[in-house]
């Protein structure tokens, strides 16, 4: 376990599931949450929320097929073996139904694990979730280049000597990811960065990202649904989060000078929709 997630009651661990070793973060008690990271993260990038979620829940936190320390999934993968795998994890861990929140790919995928496996999903929260904007051409520029030139690995040597350094966050998440680089802490900092350097296949990700749209299967989705976007995303457009609201019938919270990194930059509107969530 790395300084970034080194927090009390977690433990780190290894499955082999649907063919695909995967790392996962669990701890805490109470229902079942599991949290779902974007394209090019890590686990940790959900290190702002963990500390209050191991307070109410048993967590679980994989780093997704390709990402961090998992292995990958074959090259032809689309989102829906992304949620196989994920499927795989909850029923090893016993944790069904359990409470998803998924973060930007994460969130699609989150959706494409309700549609598919309704008996796991107690309730969805969606923090910017990919998919509806996601082939657009800007959006597929920026995907790819997630995915192939992967920015983060460059970086990522340097976070732990300039993680508290303003001119390094702002170097690093805006224009792109955040409206406020000072609201990202230095420990979220780290978390965003964990694992960059270890992905063993981000581009399979990115593809299967680019070519999923899930809009015609969202009337599958059956169960109570929260959504949670950054007002300034500069990655996707506002305009799908309405959308999004419309077709899952969701309650949707709209997070003021916030960009696309949700999670990090004001994680307690996470944790407050969140909240919310277990009361439709």
């Amino acid at each position: 376990m790395t300084a970034a997630i080194a927090l009390p009651g977690i433990e780190d661990r290894q499955a082999d599931l649907r063919g695909v070793r995967l790392r996962y973060l669990t701890g805490g008690s109470g229902d079942p949450l599991l949290l779902l990271h974007g394209l090019g993260g890590a686990a940790a990038n959900w290190i702002e929320l963990l500390p209050s979620a191991l307070e109410r829940y048993r967590v679980l936190a994989p780093d997704l097929p390709g990402h961090g320390r998992s292995g990958r999934l074959p090259a032809c993968a689309d989102v829906t073996a992304f949620a196989d795998v994920v499927a795989g994890l909850v029923e090893r861990e016993a944790a069904a139904p359990a409470l998803v929140a998924g973060h930007s790919f994460g969130g699609l995928i989150a959706l494409r694990l309700a549609e598919r496996r309704p008996d796991l999903v107690r309730g969805l929260l969606l923090a910017a979730p990919a998919g509806i904007g996601s082939g657009a051409r800007a959006a597929r520029a920026a995907i790819l280049v997630t995915g192939y030139v992967r920015p983060g690995r460059w970086v990522a040597p340097f976070r732990h000597r300039y993680a508290s350094r303003v001119w390094y966050r702002r170097a690093l998440f805006r224009p792109w990811f955040v409206s406020d680089p000072l609201a990202v802490s230095p420990r979220a900092t780290l978390g965003f960065l964990e694992g960059s350097a270890e992905h063993a296949d981000v581009r399979t990700a990115g593809r299967a990202l680019v070519a999923d749209d899930p809009r015609r299967d969202l009337e599958r989705v059956r169960c109570p649904v929260m959504i949670v976007w950054g007002a300034r995303d500069p990655q996707l457009p506002l305009g799908d989060a309405f959308e999004y609201a419309r077709r899952l019938r969701a309650k949707l919270r709209v997070v003021a000078d916030c960009g696309h990194l949700v999670i990090g930059e004001r994680p307690h509107a996470c944790l407050d929709a969140l909240e919310a969530l277990e009361r439709l």
